[in-house]
Order: structure tokens, then C-alpha cells, then sequence
């Protein structure tokens, strides 16, 4: 741990929640000179003051440690880029642009990587009025199922939920041709074009 950069980091994110030492010191029921000690250098915050401190500064505890903010580069273009943070123990599902540092039932996530769907695992997508209409004879057990369907265009995400035991019929408005994923719960994430 370097001290100097912890202690740059804390008085940056101090200053961006305008705060004083005094005010972040009596919210940590600490003194304002152990704050001062803090962002000279000469110390850092003690462990069992770290994930208090990160809550009021609002702050992943891991940057807080390496004294880094890891920024995100702006980017534009599509959203067929989208990354997808599914949570191994509970489904949570979360979306970001860019990789993103994502964590649920206390564990870090990983964006998934999408693979390319072959012949054998590609959906069934035909045009019904004004609706692509989405089906597969994929299993739709409580142990094995698709959780969910989502269409990327360049401008916009649709995402249709699913839930075991139920067969998998899905009707997404054509608003424009785009990527589809689908989410399968031991086999991960596909994508094909439509």
C-alpha cells in the first residue's frame, strides 16, 4: 500500500463530496488530525475504518486501497458493444457500456463474453405483423433454462425476461435489425444476427 497515493485519493474524494477533515472526521467518529495524517501520507486508515470510509467517499474499497480511481474510457458508437455481468449465485443480471468493475452476493462479476450461436443452438426468429416472433425447443427447466432474450440495436436494448418452466415465446417489436443474445444458465451467453 502506498500511503502518499491512498492519501491523495481520500483528500480528492473529500473535496469532490465537500467535505472538511472536520466533517469526514466527526461522520467516522475519528479526530480531524487523524484525517490530516491520512492525506499527508504519514498513515493510512485503520482496517476496521475502511469500508466506512468507502461508503461516505463512495468508493469500490479496493480502489480506495490501491489509491487509484480506474476511469472508464468515454466511448460512443453502438450499443452492440454492451457488456452483460450475470451473478452466479442469485441471476442478478446488470448492463454496462464499457468493462466495468461489477460485484453481487459478495463476489466480483466478470462481463461475459458472447459466442456466436452455431446451427444447432440458434433460435427461431420469424416476422409476425410488426413483431419478431422468438421461439427454441431449449430446455426450460428450473436447473437449465434461457433467462433472457435481448435485442441490440445501434441505439437502444430490448430485453425480454424468462423464467423456468415456462416454454420460451417471445414477440420483440421490429424497431430495427440488431443483435440478439440470449442468456443460458449453464452454457452462457450467445448472440446471432438478425
Amino acid at each position: 500500500m502506498n500511503n502518499i497515493k491512498i492519501g491523495k485519493l481520500i483528500y480528492n474524494l473529500r473535496k469532490e463530496k465537500n467535505l472538511t477533515q472536520v466533517q469526514l472526521a466527526e461522520r467516522m467518529n475519528i479526530s480531524d488530525k487523524t484525517v490530516s495524517k491520512w492525506e499527508r501520507g504519514f498513515g493510512c486508515p485503520e482496517v476496521s475504518l475502511l469500508p466506512e470510509l468507502s461508503t461516505i467517499l463512495d468508493v469500490d474499497l479496493e480502489n480506495l486501497l490501491s489509491g487509484e480511481l480506474d476511469r472508464n474510457e468515454i466511448l460512443g458508437g453502438s450499443m452492440k458493444n454492451l457488456q452483460f455481468y450475470i451473478c452466479p449465485a442469485c441471476g442478478n443480471m446488470v448492463t454496462a457500456i464499457t468493462d466495468t468493475n461489477m460485484s453481487c452476493c459478495g463476489k466480483k462479476m466478470k462481463a461475459l463474453k458472447p459466442q456466436k450461436a452455431n446451427e444447432n443452438e440458434k433460435l427461431t426468429v420469424e416476422t409476425v405483423e410488426n413483431d419478431f416472433y422468438i421461439t427454441s425447443d431449449h430446455p426450460m427447466e428450473r436447473g437449465h433454462y434461457i433467462a433472457f432474450i435481448a435485442l441490440l440495436t445501434g441505439d437502444s436494448i430490448l430485453l425480454k425476461k424468462q423464467y423456468p418452466e415456462w416454454d420460451l415465446q417471445v414477440r420483440i417489436p421490429v424497431l430495427a435489425h440488431g443483435r440478439l443474445l440470449w442468456y443460458c444458465n449453464k452454457h452462457g451467453l450467445f448472440y446471432m444476427e438478425i
